[in-house]
């Protein structure tokens, strides 16, 4: 198989996913502030820190921009994150607390230089009455190859009130402030690894959840951890880390495998020093002193791109090798992908026949010609499984050879983190779906003659999140979305997805219990073998030779 998406392309995979389609995207029209009618739970709750006043929405209660720990800034900067300072009186929150930092684009609408964004959001039902304490709790990690984002894109109030359950969503640290690992700051930070801030983040944020949701009318001892993309690796990241031990109790990992490899740590120093270099921290200076001083536009700027860091006491290991041990968290796992992923990136990805990004008229010589870069002599075997002809366009054909086998995106590469989470010593259940609905909601909508973009990567997300991308769900669309919004909050309260009016889902031993997610007229919601049809056991023996 081919490695993962190439860190040029990591803005445009958290930006695409989490940009202009979710400023877009709609919001429940918020109540002003005061207190509810009879029978309503409260708006304003206590936290061990302080208590906070939300506002009503439509269905449900909001509460958002709640601090988790303290600012990140000065000398706690790439440091673990450390306590609140509690505060007097009542917080007001009604307004989302700033986005971590990340650098606006044509992708990205969002520009923040604020490092004071470790904050959390709150959606619970509005009619609880009373229930402290009772409802399942769902805490969702942002996706945004690890660069861009904010938890208060995600408007939870319809999975919140359909579901029956408390939803959190965090904000962490991305880019350099929660990845860069550097010597001079690992010498620090004693066991904790340095380039471990963002995962310490969404450890802290899981832990007041541990302390507070019961405020909130949520069960501490029911949460699952979910989260899509880059937010689907830090689920798996979460899952093998020992010090995330009993935070979480089920997991849901989307569109991003399990069995991904990240840099270790001296390769992560590596490019700390190449980040510290360009920012003017080089050089007989205190190195550590001087990264904690420096412009946070010119941080973002430096950084090349990259992901969690693999040595150190948050993330000792692997954790594809961590989930082979089974030293991994043996919790229930909802894990899958969407059908046509990379039909979102395939455009923008340089080929390697070429260096650059295909042009929208790629032709079927110059497909053929890709494959035999990438392939060699085997290439002809590829193209007999992926004939151009096949497909609206031999862009289209790239587009589905790299959604089949091309990265962490891809089905094969999900089938594989199947295989190991289900087979893995110790208990874990796992269930596998493949979102396949091809007239969904485009994050990007390319102007190619000839390239439908079909199930491509994220489009699952506005049915777990209606509204999301500004384009409203057909009736038979708004169907799926119901029982996908069945399966999971389901799945939360239960650890198991099934349930009454829902399509049973089977649990995985072999990729013929794939869950199939898609429209009745095409094909409806039951198992599919995602493994056969991506040819799956092919790219294995490929990537043997």
């Amino acid at each position: 198989m081919r490695p993962s998406l190439p860190r040029p392309l990591g803005r445009a995979l958290l930006s695409l996913g989490l940009g202009a389609a979710l400023v877009a995207g709609g919001g429940s029209a918020l109540a002003a502030p005061g207190t509810p009618a009879g029978g309503e739970p409260p708006l304003v709750v206590d936290t061990e820190d302080g208590a906070v006043r939300g506002a009503l929405a439509e269905g449900s209660r909001l509460f958002q921009g709640i601090p988790y720990a303290a600012p990140p800034v000065g000398d706690l900067r790439f440091r673990p994150p450390a306590p609140v300072e509690p505060w007097d009186g009542v917080r007001d929150a009604t307004e989302p607390g700033s986005a971590c930092p990340q650098l606006q684009d044509e992708f990205n609408p969002i520009a923040s230089t604020d490092e004071d964004c470790l904050s959390l959001n709150v959606t619970t039902p509005a009619g609880l009455e009373g229930r402290r304490g009772e409802l399942p709790v769902m805490v969702w990690i942002h996706g945004g190859a690890w660069l861009t984002g904010a938890g208060s894109l995600y408007d939870a109030g319809t999975l919140a009130e359909d579901g029956d359950v408390v939803v959190v969503t965090v904000n962490y640290r991305l880019g350099p402030l929660g990845f860069l690992a550097q010597r001079d700051l690992s010498a620090q930070n004693g066991d904790v690894a340095s380039g471990s801030a963002a995962l310490l983040d969404q450890q802290t944020a899981l832990r007041w959840v541990e302390r507070n949701i019961a405020a909130f009318g949520g069960d501490s001892d029911t949460v699952t951890v979910f989260g899509e993309s880059a937010g689907g690796s830090s689920v798996c990241v979460q899952l093998a880390s020992p010090s995330a031990r009993g935070l979480f109790d089920r997991a849901i990992a989307q569109s991003y495998s399990c069995t991904e490899r990240y840099d270790d740590l001296a390769t992560a120093e590596a490019t700390g020093d190449r980040v510290a270099a360009a920012v003017g921290c080089a050089g007989g200076i205190d190195v550590a002193a001087c990264l904690r001083d420096a412009d946070v536009e010119a941080l973002l700027r430096a950084w090349p791109g990259g992901a969690f860091v693999v040595g150190g006491s948050a993330l000792p290991v692997q954790p594809a090798d961590a989930i082979a041990a089974g030293e991994h968290a043996r919790v229930p796992v909802v894990h899958g992908n969407t059908r046509d992923e990379t039909t979102l990136f395939t455009p923008l990805e340089p080929l390697v026949s070429t260096g650059a990004p295909p042009s929208a008229t790629l032709t079927a010589e110059e497909y053929q010609a890709e494959l035999a870069a990438r392939h060699g002599d085997r290439s002809g075997e590829v193209l007999a499984r992926y004939p151009a002809d096949a497909y609206p366009s031999p862009l289209r054909a790239l587009a589905a050879v790299d959604s089949d086998a091309g990265n962490a995106l891809a089905t094969c590469a999900h089938v594989d983190a199947h295989e190991a989470l289900s087979s893995a010593r110790g208990p874990t259940r796992v269930y596998a779906y493949q979102f396949r609905d091809r007239t969904a909601p485009p994050l990007v909508d390319f102007p190619f003659p000839g390239y439908p973009e079909d199930a491509q990567h994220g489009t699952e997300l506005p049915y777990l999140f209606p509204g999301l991308f500004g384009a409203p769900l057909t009736a038979e669309q708004q169907e799926l979305s119901a029982t996908m919004l069945r399966y999971w909050t389901t799945f939360a309260a239960t650890g198991d997805p099934n349930g009454p009016d829902v399509p049973r889902w089977h649990r995985y031993r072999d990729s013929g219990d794939v869950q199939g997610l898609d429209l009745a007229s095409a094909g409806g919601v039951g198992p599919v073998d995602v493994a056969a049809e991506s040819h799956c056991a092919f790219w294995t023996s490929l990537a043997q030779t």
